[in-house]
Order: structure tokens, then C-alpha cells, then sequence
């Protein structure tokens, strides 16, 4: 050996990772940010945090102590060095630079209060929500929980400048898992087994695709006979319709099942699952955002997954639509009013 020539050590030339070190790394570097710090953000974060789904949690809201006692309360989860989670505080600007940003901000229907009122108001809101974080990372994507989350996810498609498949709803992922877990008790199996969908809107009129439902590999009309019972399937439709007014009535909100299902779409993106679940986004044939099912993975929705509805659930999505459109055309009014009123305000200021 030329005793010139020095030798290198091994520790000097790290051994090349292999495909899962990679993708194991780029997970601990993920972060979802959560803009509202109520019943609905704070269960999301602590979800994220027990499961953990990701490596950092930013938590945004406009009231200050709320915001620090949320983020020393779900620090305190941590601490037991079961998670490698980091809940800290942020700016609207920290938001739109995370892997995930998650809308639960929202206004309350006061009494008496129109639904068009108070979707006027989580209008502003939202305006206001993307200026604040403006500009977003290109890449990030966007979950909006808040209600009307249809009419919500629409108007975010525009506000926040994303790619239409970078903007999505929960929609009635919920829905369905709670039409699932009925179905599931009636014919005596593990609710995983059952493929159900409710589709539509995230309220009153959405619908449930009973022509495809299936539990296993056998249609529900076989596994559940008393599904060919009209009566049936109201009782069931109307459950599954009304548990989030029941739960609300009893305790105020709904925060559990919603935070769950949140954390759940969270973590099919940031580990590109390609699962499917029935989600809000653009239907451009139909000129609103409503759900159907669709791929879900690190690029947000991957593909729309064709389905097979009758002629009764055909014309009950278009009502759906029709519906959804009438609002969005009220709410686009009514904004362009705000807008005309404004602008006349400051003209006067400067005459």
C-alpha cells in the first residue's frame, strides 16, 4: 500500500438508504397545521398527536389564550415519549407553508339566522384566512372541515389559488362511516366489511347509493334482505341523516367522529395510501364541489372513482347539485354586494 495514500473510514460514506429509510424519513418531516383551536381543531390534534400521523402540529387561532392553553394541554400528551409529535403555536404564514392545512374555523348559526347569513359570514372568514397565509406553498394541501363544507370547499378552490385536486372536503366521509356502522349491526359484521356510501351533500339532501352497496363480495339486497323494505331504508337513511343533530342537541358539538375522520384523510395523504373515500371536490360536469368517491394520496385527490348509480340516485345527485349551485349563486351575490358597498364606502372617504 502506497503509505501516501490516506484511507478513508466507513462511517465517512453513509451506506445508501433503501426506499423505506427514505420514505421514513420524509415522514418525520410532515406537518399538519390546524387553523381553529375548538372542540373540533383540538381533537384533531391530539388524534394526530396519539396516533402519530405526523411530526408537527401548528396550531392557529385568533384568541390568543386559547391557543397557548391548547398547545401546553396537547404538549402534556406528548410527554410520555410515546410520540415523536411537536404541538407548537403558529401564524397563519407558518400554516401555509405545511404539508397539510385543515379549515375547522368557522362561524355558529346564531338563532334565527339564515343559512346563506351564516354562510356570508364563514365567507369573510375564509377571505380572510387566505390573506393571512397567502403566499401558500404550491404543494400544500387543503382540508376544509368547516360547514357548509361543499359550499366552503368551492369558494376555497378560488381564494387560496390551488390546483382543484389540491382542495378537498371531508364531505360525507362520516357519513358513511356512520352508515356503515348501522348496516354493520343489522347484518352482524365487522363494519370494515361493508362498502356503503352516502354521496351528495354534507347535509340535507345528500343521499345514500344503495345499488352498489355490498357487504364482502355480496350485494346488500343478498347479505340484508330487509334492505328491499322502503321502510328500511328510510329508518336508516334518516339515522344516518340526523346523527350529527342528535349528538349536537345532547352535548353542543360534534368533535370525536369528525376529528377521527379528519386525522384519518390526514394520514391517507402524507402516506400517499391511494384510499378510497368519499370526498368533496370540483365536479366539473355538475358546477359544484358535492361528494363521490375518489383516490386519495400525496397529491390530494389522485382520480375520481367511477360508480354506478340508478336512475333515482342519478336524479337525486342532480337535485343535490341544483341545490348546491342555488346557494353558491346566493352566497356569489351577496359577496359581490359586500364588494359594491365597500368600495362605494371608500370612494366616499376620498371625496
Amino acid at each position: 500500500m502506497d503509505p501516501n495514500s490516506k484511507t478513508i473510514p466507513s462511517s465517512a460514506a453513509p451506506p445508501e438508504k433503501n426506499r423505506g429509510e427514505v420514505m421514513a424519513e420524509h415522514r418525520l418531516k410532515t406537518s399538519v397545521a390546524i387553523i381553529g383551536c375548538g372542540d373540533v381543531g383540538s381533537t384533531l390534534a391530539y388524534t394526530l398527536v396519539l396516533q402519530p400521523i405526523c411530526s408537527e402540529v401548528i396550531l392557529v387561532d385568533p384568541k390568543e389564550d386559547l391557543l397557548q392553553a391548547q398547545v401546553r394541554d396537547l404538549g402534556d400528551a406528548t410527554y410520555r415519549g410515546q410520540t415523536g409529535a411537536r404541538v407548537r403555536a403558529g401564524t397563519h404564514k407558518d400554516a401555509g407553508q405545511a404539508d397539510i392545512v385543515v379549515i375547522t374555523a368557522g362561524a355558529k348559526q346564531k338563532i334565527g339566522e339564515s343559512r346563506l347569513s351564516l354562510l356570508s359570514r364563514n365567507l369573510h372568514i375564509l377571505s380572510s384566512i387566505f390573506q393571512a397565509m397567502s403566499p401558500i406553498n404550491p404543494n400544500t394541501i387543503l382540508l376544509l372541515v368547516a360547514n357548509p363544507v361543499d359550499i366552503l370547499t368551492y369558494f376555497a378552490r378560488k381564494l387560496s389559488g390551488l390546483p382543484e385536486s389540491q382542495v378537498l372536503g371531508t364531505g360525507t366521509t362520516l357519513d358513511s362511516a356512520r352508515l356503515r356502522g348501522i348496516l354493520a349491526q343489522k347484518a352482524d359484521v365487522a363494519p370494515n366489511s361493508i362498502d356503503a356510501y352516502v354521496l351528495g351533500e354534507h347535509g340535507d339532501s345528500q343521499f345514500i347509493a344503495w345499488s352498489s352497496c355490498t357487504i364482502g363480495t355480496s350485494p346488500l339486497r343478498l347479505a340484508l334482505p330487509q334492505v328491499s323494505d322502503p321502510a328500511f331504508k328510510k329508518d336508516i337513511a334518516d339515522h344516518t341523516r340526523g346523527a350529527a343533530a342528535a349528538i349536537i342537541a345532547a352535548k353542543g358539538c360534534t368533535a370525536y367522529g369528525i376529528g377521527m375522520v379528519a386525522a384519518s384523510i390526514c394520514k391517507y395523504i402524507l402516506f400517499d395510501s391511494r384510499t378510497v373515500r368519499p370526498l368533496s371536490f370540483y365536479q366539473p360536469e355538475l358546477g359544484c364541489c358535492l361528494s363521490m368517491p375518489a383516490v386519495i394520496g400525496r397529491k390530494g385527490i389522485i382520480k375520481k372513482m367511477p360508480i354506478e348509480l340508478d336512475e333515482s340516485e342519478q336524479k337525486n345527485l342532480e337535485e343535490c347539485a341544483g341545490n348546491l349551485r342555488a346557494v353558491i349563486d346566493g352566497a356569489e351575490k351577496e359577496m359581490m354586494a359586500d364588494e359594491q358597498l365597500r368600495k362605494a364606502l371608500e370612494a366616499d372617504k376620498g371625496s
